[in-house]
C-alpha cells in the first residue's frame, strides 16, 4: 500500500547525505588537511609475486630469498643456509641441478626488471643447494601410512614424486630401465651442465628417504602393469619422452641421420666419443643446443673406420675404442632452425655460448630432404628459405648442406611399447588436471610423458599428482585445484614455528566474539589472497628501490679455438656474500620486508611496529585504527604493495 502524503511530512528522516552548512567554503587549511580522509583503513595483504607465480614447480622463491638475505628469522636451532634449503625443497628437491640448467622463467616474470634488471633467481638457488651438499643435509620421511606406489620412470618427475611421497610416509618403489636414476638430467644433459657429483649426491637424498629402486627394469617387459597393480596400492607414470623424432623428409631414415635424444644419451652415458667433420642439427630449442655443443667438444678424427662412426655407437652397434688415442679436430657444426634466430626456443644465452663456441646457427631455413650418396648414407641436407612468417617458402631458394652426420631435435614423445593400452594416439598419457589417468583408478602421470617440457614443469606436476594419490588413499573428493597453484608462505605456519600461534578460540570463555580487535584468537588485520592474486609491478612503490646492477655468476664458457675437449662444468657458483647481496635486491613482492616506510610516513603515528616478541614475517607492522584516519599515505609508500587500503570496503 502506498505511503500518504500526510504520512510522509509527519514521518522525520533517519538519513541525511549532507548536512546544513555544507554548501559553504570552509579554509583551505581544513580542506587540504581532511582532503585525504577517508572511512578505509590499512590491510596486509599476502598475494604471490610473479616469479613464483612464473615456476613451474611452485617454489617459495621469495621466501627463501628473504630467508637468504636475513629477514626472515630461522629458527634458533637451524642456520640460515638449512632453512633457505628447507623451504625450496619443499617444492623441488634438486636446488643444485635447477639453478644450473633452469632456464629461469621466474626471472622473466621478477617485478625488478620494472627497475633495472632481475634478480639472479638461479644463482641464488645454486648457492642454496650446493651448500646443502656441502653441508650434507638430508630429507625426513614420514610417519609410515601402509601405502605402496610404483613408479614407473627414475627421471626429474620419478624421483620428485618419490620424495613427495615419502615426505608423507607412503611407501615407494622406482622401475627404471637405465642402469642409474636421473633420466634426462643424466642421460640428455651434457655433464659440464649437470655435474654428476652434484646429480648424484641430490638423488641419494632422496633415496635415502626409503625408496626402493629398481634398475634395469621394463615394465611392459620385465614386469607387467598388471603385476605391479597387484602388488601396488598406487601407479605413478612418469616415464618421461625419451623417444626423438625423425625428420618427416625423404631419405631421413638414412644410417647417418640420428635423433639429439639417442645422439645425447651415447654421450652422456660414456659411449660416444667423437663425432664426424661436417654434423648438421634440425631444431632450436635447448636440446639441439646441447647437441651442438657436445658436437664442438667432441671433434672428428680422419680417415676413420666404419665401425667408429658416430652412428653406429649412437645406434648401439659398436663402441669407440681409438678415440682416446686419436688426434682429434673440430668438428663443423651447423645448427638450421625454421624461426629466426632471435625467436629461437632454446635460452638465449645457451645460443649466444654456442656461437661463442664456434657453432654456426642459420634461422629461417626448413628441411626438405636428405641427399644420399651412392652408399645410401646421407652426405647433404637440402634446405629451403622461409619468409619473415617461418612458414612460406621462398620460391627457388633450395640448396644443399654439406653433412656427414644429420641429427634431428625437433622433438620426443614416449616409448610406450608393452604398455600401448595407458598411451594415446600421439606416444604420450592422458592426464586431468589433478594428474589422474582418466578411466583407469589409481593410475597417475607426471612430467614428460603428459607433454614434453621444462625440468621444472616434471617436478610440478609430480607435487600435484602425490598430493592426488594422498586423497586417493583417504577416498577424499579432489576439490577444483586453486588459481594460483604454489606452494605459498603460511602465516599461521609461520607463527606456530615462532611460538606466536593464536590462542584456541572458545565461544564458553569469549561469548561475544563480535569485537576481535583485542582477542588472542585470531589473526587481525591480514588477508592471504596468494592462492588468488600474483602481485604485478603497478601495485609496488617503485620509487623505492635505487639502480642495483645485478651480482651475475661468472661462466666458463670456451670460445672456439677452446672448446674443443672442454668438459669442465660452466656455471660458476656465487660465494656466500655474493649469494646475499644478490638476494637483497629482491623486491619481496607481496609481502613486507621491514622497511619500516609505513611507520615513518604515517602522520598519525597510527601505524607502529609489533612488539618483538610478538613479530614474525609478515607481522611486523599493526596499525591502531582508533588513530588511522585514512590517508593512504602507508599503502602509497609500501614498496612491496603488503598495504591496501581495504577495511571498510
Amino acid at each position: 500500500m502506498a505511503t500518504s502524503r500526510d504520512d510522509m511530512q509527519e514521518n522525520k528522516l533517519t538519513f541525511r547525505r549532507f548536512k546544513d552548512g555544507d554548501h559553504e567554503w570552509r579554509s583551505n587549511t581544513d580542506r587540504i588537511f581532511k582532503g585525504d580522509h577517508t572511512h578505509k583503513c590499512p590491510t596486509y595483504v599476502h598475494r604471490t609475486p610473479p616469479c613464483q607465480g612464473s615456476c613451474p614447480s611452485g617454489e617459495d622463491i621469495r621466501g627463501w630469498l628473504d630467508i637468504v638475505r636475513g629477514i626472515e628469522k630461522p629458527p634458533k636451532d637451524m642456520s640460515m643456509q638449512e632453512y633457505a634449503f628447507r623451504r625450496s625443497t619443499d617444492a623441488n628437491p634438486f636446488p643444485s641441478i635447477m639453478g644450473r640448467v633452469c632456464p629461469a622463467p621466474c626471472e622473466d616474470g621478477c617485478n625488478r626488471n620494472q627497475v633495472e634488471d632481475h634478480v639472479g633467481i638461479n644463482a641464488v638457488e645454486q648457492f642454496i643447494g650446493d651448500s646443502a651438499l656441502d653441508a650434507g643435509f638430508k630429507f625426513a620421511a614420514g610417519a609410515d601410512t601402509g601405502k605402496k606406489v610404483a613408479i614407473i620412470g627414475g627421471g626429474p618427475a620419478g624421483l620428485a614424486a618419490a620424495y613427495q611421497l615419502r615426505r608423507r610416509g607412503h611407501a615407494c618403489t622406482i622401475f627404471d630401465d637405465h642402469a642409474e636414476l636421473g633420466g634426462m638430467m643424466r642421460y640428455g644433459i651434457p655433464g659440464y651442465r649437470t655435474p654428476r657429483d652434484v646429480l648424484d649426491g641430490e638423488i641419494k637424498r632422496i633415496i635415502e628417504m626409503g625408496v626402493e629402486v629398481k634398475t634395469k627394469t621394463r615394465v611392459g617387459r620385465d614386469i607387467s602393469v598388471a603385476e605391479l597393480e597387484k602388488k601396488y596400492d598406487a601407479i605413478m607414470w612418469a616415464l618421461g619422452a625419451k623417444k626423438g623424432r625423425q625428420l618427416p623428409i625423404p631419405n631421413s631414415n638414412a644410417q647417418n641421420c640420428l635423433t639429439g635424444v639417442d645422439f645425447l644419451e651415447a654421450f652422456n652415458d660414456g659411449r660416444l666419443k667423437l663425432v664426424s667433420e661436417k654434423v648438421v642439427v634440425v631444431g632450436g630449442g635447448d636440446t639441439s643446443i646441447d647437441v651442438v655443443s657436445v658436437a664442438r667438444r667432441l671433434g672428428h678424427i680422419t680417415n676413420i673406420n666404419e665401425k667408429d662412426r658416430p652412428e653406429n655407437v649412437v645406434l648401439g652397434h659398436t663402441a669407440h675404442d681409438v678415440a682416446a688415442s686419436a688426434t682429434r679436430q673440430g668438428a663443423d657444426v651447423t645448427l638450421i632452425t625454421r624461426s629466426a634466430i632471435e625467436k629461437m626456443n632454446a635460452a638465449e644465452h645457451e645460443v649466444r655460448d654456442a656461437l661463442r663456441e664456434g657453432v654456426k646457427i642459420r634461422g629461417l631455413l626448413n628441411p626438405v630432404e636428405v641427399v644420399l650418396d651412392e652408399n645410401g648414407r646421407a652426405k647433404a641436407l637440402r634446405v629451403v628459405e622461409l619468409e619473415d612468417d617461418a612458414k612460406t617458402p621462398k620460391a627457388g631458394s633450395e640448396f644443399d648442406i654439406e653433412a656427414d652426420l644429420i641429427v634431428s631435435a625437433i622433438g620426443q614423445g614416449g616409448d610406450m611399447t608393452g604398455m600401448e593400452d595407458y598411451g594415446n594416439d600421439r606416444g604420450f598419457i592422458d592426464a586431468d588436471q589433478h594428474f589422474q589417468v582418466p578411466g583407469k583408478p589409481g593410475h597417475f602421470v607426471c612430467g614428460d610423458i603428459v607433454r614434453p617440457h621444462l625440468l621444472t614443469t616434471a617436478i610440478g606436476q609430480a607435487s600435484i599428482a602425490v598430493e592426488s594419490i594422498d586423497h586417493y588413499f583417504k577416498h577424499e573428493d579432489l576439490h577444483k585445484r586453486p588459481k594460483v597453484d604454489k606452494h605459498h608462505f603460511n602465516l599461521l605456519n609461520k607463527l606456530r614455528e615462532t611460538g606466536l600461534e593464536p590462542v584456541e578460540f572458545s565461544q564458553e570463555i569469549t561469548p561475544d566474539y563480535r569485537g576481535t580487535g583485542s582477542g588472542k584468537w585470531a589473526i587481525h588485520n591480514y588477508e592471504d589472497r596468494s592462492a588468488y592474486e600474483i602481485i604485478p609491478s603497478d601495485k609496488l612503490f617503485l620509487g623505492h628501490f635505487p639502480f642495483t646492477p645485478r651480482l651475475k655468476r661468472e661462466e666458463d664458457v670456451p670460445d672456439s679455438e677452446e672448446v674443443l675437449g672442454h668438459f669442465q662444468e660452466r656455471m660458476k657458483g656465487l660465494s656466500q656474500e655474493q649469494a646475499v647481496e644478490e638476494a637483497e635486491r629482491c623486491m619481496s613482492c607481496g609481502m613486507c620486508f621491514e622497511c619500516d616506510n609505513c611507520v615513518i610516513y604515517c602522520p598519525q603515528d597510527a601505524i607502529f611496529r609489533v612488539k618483538k616478541s610478538e613479530a614474525t614475517m609478515g607481522r611486523y607492522v599493526d596499525t591502531d585504527y582508533a588513530k588511522c584516519v585514512g590517508c593512504h599515505i602507508c599503502a602509497d609508500v609500501c614498496p612491496t604493495g603488503y598495504i591496501d587500503m581495504a577495511m571498510g570496503d
